[in-house]
């Protein structure tokens, strides 16, 4: 599986290229600034892009500003953005484009290992990988808006586990509650949210980022 890096701290460039190596990943690229993003992005097409939002040289979103023009010129190419805080603001536009995978990671996260690797894999596939926190925080922008209103509690809960991209059986685990309950919390969620219930994980976890993003 082929990936570019964009990461302009030497030491956590060189530890993501060392990790992702260890996981059978190929770095065929890795770059330290934004304008050499786009165009190392558009000659390799990789398999993932792992990229940091802020990049120099104004250190505001290079990072991500690249990716979102590289996925105009390549439709649906899988891009994980990490990220050192919340900002919602880019992880609404790079959600907002519906098409491929796409992930936005805390880097803190990169310390947890089996969680990262999982994460990239996952958004090579096509899925979506959302930080807990970044999740939280998304759900909290709009939790005084309708019709989030009306979910309840848990409902709420297993939203936020269905936009970090769990399957129903992984919530089950999470919740400690069986299959079946997790089943009628997301159709309940879909019903109140105006939107059509659907086996296709990646795509009910796309239409709840919809409704996230406005």
């Amino acid at each position: 599986m082929r990936v570019v890096i964009a990461e302009d701290l030497a030491l956590l460039r060189d530890g993501l290229i060392r990790l992702l190596n260890a996981y059978d990943f190929e770095v065929v690229e890795a770059v330290d600034n934004g304008p050499s993003l786009l165009p190392a992005l558009l000659k390799h097409r990789p398999d993932v892009a792992v990229v940091d939002v802020r990049l120099p040289p104004t250190f505001t979103d290079e990072g991500l500003q690249a990716a979102i023009a590289a996925r105009e010129q390549v439709p649906g190419l899988p891009v994980l953005v990490l990220s050192q805080h919340v900002e919602q603001l880019y992880a609404r536009e790079l959600l907002s484009d519906r098409t491929g995978g796409v992930g936005y990671l805390l880097k803190d996260r990169v310390s947890h290992v089996s969680q990262f690797v999982d994460a990239v894999k996952r958004v090579a596939a096509g899925g979506t990988a959302l930080d807990p926190e970044v999740v939280g925080q998304l759900l909290a922008r709009r939790s005084a808006e309708e019709p989030l209103k009306a979910l309840t509690p848990r409902e709420r809960e297993v939203l936020g586990l269905m936009a970090e991209g769990r399957s129903n059986n992984a919530i089950a685990g999470r919740l400690f509650v069986t299959d079946k309950a997790v089943g009628k919390h997301i159709n309940n969620i879909f019903t109140k949210l105006g939107l059509p219930p659907s086996d296709d994980d990646n795509r009910r976890v796309l239409a709840v980022l919809t409704y996230l993003n406005g």
